[in-house]
Parts: C-alpha cells; sequence; structure tokens
C-alpha cells in the first residue's frame, strides 16, 4: 500500500514520467567515474548559480579525502524521479528535494532512517535551529538533513514610505497599523487606474497556505483537517479586503502588468507595490536587478489582538535524503555529514544567500553576508512562531487548493468562509482516500 499515492496519477503522464525516470536512473547512476573510490551519486534540484555552489561543496568534500568520490547531477523534476527511482530499485544516493515533501516520501516508504547514522556523528536538535531541525523528523525518525534554509519578512521600498515610516523602527508593528499605512500610500493615476499598492498579498502569492497562521490558524489539528477554522477565516477575510479596496478585478489588471519575479521588472524592484513579504534569497535579487534601491526589512506585522504572534515568519528548508536502497548509505551519510559542518554550512549558505540553520553562526558569516539583514533573517528562523509548512502527505493538495481558495476570495467569486468550506470538504475526501491507500488506515 506504501506506494498508492502512484494511482492518483494519470496513466499517460505516469508513463512519460516512469520511462523518463528509468533512463535518467540508469544513466545517472553511473559509477565508473572514479573506479579507485567508492561514487555516490547525487541528484539535486539546483540549476544556475544554486547548482554551481553545491559543485564547489561537492569538490571541497571530493579533495577532502581519497575514499569516496560524490558524482553531483543537477536533476528537473527530481522529487517525482527520485520517487520512481527508488520504487524502481535503482536510486541515487542522495537526492535533494524540498522539505515539505518529507510526509509524501517517508509515506511512501522512499527513505532511509537517517537517525542511528546521526547519533553515532554526535548530530542531534542542539546543532541546529529547532524548527529546521524538527522539519527533518517524521514519525519520531529523522530521515533528512537540512541543506540551505529560509526565513521570510516584509522588504520596504523606502522611498515609497512617508517620513513617519522612514526606518524599521517605525514601520508598522500590527496588521491593523499595515492597513492604514497601505491606505496612505497607495496610489491611483489621473484616471483612476491602481499605479501603486502599499501591500498585496496576492504578491508573490507563495505563502497562500499561511495566511491563516499568520492570524493564529492552523490547518491540521491531530488527524483532522481544519481548513475552515474561524482563525481561517479572518485571515481570508483579510486578504479578500484588498480586492474590495482596490476593486477585484482592478487588482487582476494591475498585477497582469508585473513582470517575472526573477527579472528587471519585478513589481517590487520597479515600485508597483511599496512593500511586499519575501524570503531572506530577495536581496540577491535586488542587489542584481535594482542595485540603487535604498530598502530594509521587518518582521511581518501581527494582529493587535494576538501579541504572541509577533515575530512569525515562514520557514523553508532544502534538504537532502539518502532514499531506500541506495547503493551507498553509509559513504553518502559521509557527505551528507560534511555538508553539516559549520565552515561547510556557512559557505554553501552565504553562495545561496541564505540563513544558516545552524544554531551556532560565526561573526564572520555575518559581516560578510550578501543580504543586510542577515542578523534579522536568523533571528526570525528562531522566532517562538515558526511558520512551515504541515507534514502531511498531501501536502501539494493542501497547497494547490489554498490558492484557488485565495484567487475565489480575491476575484469576489465566494466568500472565504465558502471558499476555505468547499476547500475543507474536497480536501476531507482527498485525505480520507490517502490514508486508506497510503498510510493502510
Amino acid at each position: 500500500m506504501a506506494m498508492g499515492w502512484l494511482r492518483s496519477v494519470g496513466t499517460a503522464a505516469f508513463l512519460v514520467v516512469l520511462a523518463s525516470a528509468v533512463v535518467i536512473s540508469e544513466q545517472a547512476t553511473n559509477r565508473q567515474k572514479k573506479k579507485e573510490r567508492v561514487t555516490v551519486v547525487y541528484w539535486e534540484k539546483w540549476t544556475g548559480d544554486e547548482g554551481d555552489s553545491m559543485q564547489k561543496i561537492v569538490d571541497w568534500f571530493n579533495e577532502s579525502q581519497d575514499r569516496i568520490f560524490v558524482q553531483y547531477l543537477s536533476i528537473s523534476g527530481v522529487n517525482d524521479k527520485t520517487l520512481l527511482a527508488t520504487s524502481g530499485g535503482n536510486p541515487p544516493d542522495i537526492a535533494g528535494i524540498w522539505g515539505e515533501q518529507v510526509a509524501q516520501f517517508a509515506d511512501a516508504g522512499a527513505l532511509m532512517d537517517l537517525t542511528p547514522m546521526a547519533e553515532e556523528a554526535g548530530l542531534d536538535r542542539s546543532d541546529y535551529i529547532g524548527p529546521y531541525w524538527d522539519m527533518v523528523f517524521y514519525n519520531n525518525k529523522l530521515v533528512a538533513l537540512p541543506t540551505t534554509p529560509a526565513s521570510t519578512a516584509m522588504h520596504v521600498n523606502r522611498s515609497k514610505m512617508p517620513p513617519e515610516y522612514d526606518s524599521p523602527e517605525e514601520f508598522p508593528k500590527t496588521i491593523e497599523e499595515l492597513d492604514a499605512l497601505v491606505d496612505k500610500v497607495s496610489k491611483r493615476s489621473s484616471d483612476d487606474r491602481l499605479i501603486l499598492a502599499g501591500f498585496l498579498p496576492s504578491e508573490p502569492g507563495w505563502w497562500n497556505y499561511g495566511w491563516g497562521k499568520l492570524f493564529g490558524g492552523k490547518l491540521m489539528e491531530g488527524d483532522k483537517l481544519t481548513i475552515d477554522s474561524p482563525e481561517n477565516i479572518r485571515a481570508w477575510t483579510w486578504v479578500g479586503q484588498f480586492g474590495k479596496k482596490f476593486g477585484n478585478r482592478e487588482v487582476q489588471d494591475f498585477q497582469s502588468g508585473f513582470g517575472n519575479f526573477s527579472s528587471p521588472q519585478n513589481a517590487f524592484m520597479t515600485g508597483k507595490v511599496a512593500t511586499v513579504l519575501q524570503g531572506v534569497w530577495m536581496a540577491n535579487y535586488i542587489r542584481l536587478y535594482q542595485p540603487k534601491m535604498d530598502w530594509y526589512a521587518v518582521p511581518f506585522p501581527y494582529p493587535a489582538d494576538r501579541p504572541d504572534l509577533k515575530g512569525s515568519s515562514f520557514l523553508g528548508l532544502d534538504i537532502v535524503v539518502i532514499p531506500r536502497g541506495a547503493k551507498h548509505p553509509k559513504e553518502a551519510f559521509e557527505f551528507l555529514k560534511f555538508v553539516q559542518r559549520q565552515d561547510v554550512m556557512e559557505k554553501l549558505c552565504s553562495m545561496h544567500g541564505k540563513n544558516s540553520p545552524l544554531s551556532k553562526v560565526s561573526e564572520n558569516f555575518f559581516n560578510t553576508h550578501q543580504n543586510k539583514h542577515i542578523r534579522l533573517f536568523d533571528q526570525l528562523a528562531r522566532t517562538r512562531v515558526p511558520l512551515f509548512a504541515d507534514k502531511l502527505g498531501i501536502w501539494a493538495q493542501l497547497a494547490t487548493e489554498l490558492n484557488n481558495v485565495t484567487q475565489e476570495i480575491n476575484l469576489g467569486t465566494k466568500t472565504p468562509e465558502q471558499a476555505l468550506h468547499d476547500a475543507q470538504a474536497r480536501l476531507d475526501g482527498q485525505w480520507e482516500v490517502y490514508k486508506k491507500q497510503v498510510l493502510g488506515r
């Protein structure tokens, strides 16, 4: 029953992906690279500068000893291909995937339990910022280790701020104060078109799963989904007010003029939105596309009646796993352990423009980092209210449903109550099927 998730894949699409995975698995796990060493095959999702950065870490490891050779390969669709290669008995020794995929992979029986090797290596929770360590645990087993993490904050274009909001210390602390700022900063043209938005929850729209969490809501309690809880309804009502404020269709038209995220036409870069919720990586793009921009970062505001939510931040994590059936798990773990070394991890995270997942961070890391607000992002990762993806095997479906909820509310086609109630009903059905077919409950 562990691979029952495959039933949800369309037959034709599944066969194409399967054929591709088989070919890649057979070619990419060729272990003739260094006959005098044990060849460890490492599949990773990163391309471009991020991929090049990890290649440097791999080269560092390969040069540090003469017993193991890590063969690094950038693989598109690495998650599906790793799952299929694992089910076919020919997986890579290491796979780099996303933290929110832990439950899906573990439920499919696709991950090796790293707990014994981590204990032998002396790795435990004290070595990491707590939430990042918690992300790689599932069913009381360590099933992955961190590579680069992230935290999020509000990014502010200082040139768009009135004098009273000219510094991080003066920026609104509560969501109610943020709403007042949006009203003051947003602008319309002479023909009444929106030309500047103080803030839009739908830009970039990457954290639609989390609006409820910012208001104290949860998506799951125990074994039960809680999509349409009062806290979530309150959150999406707040999201929906922007459509009412600016006009539902007008917001859609306004956003249709935004450029791609990774481009000089990014809405924040061009000054079409004055503030944006973004991750630690945003500094990379500002430096690349708008280096003269005067900006600062602050924690995202919290509801005035929920001061316990002060400092909330969405946390993400790139992870490395050893798939079940890997040919050289002990040698693979040697590389994973190498990456967890403080000097190595700081080098990788610095090259990626990220904060570190480790509990100990050197002053040199902070002082030489390309993000001038890196200390803030480190502090936010250590917050008492971390917000991250629930460990749920149907997380991808849940995230898609909440994207749809957000769009329905933004378009004004459904009320928040109705949109969330409908999503709850659909997800309840999917969750029951998953529990029966995959978890055997």
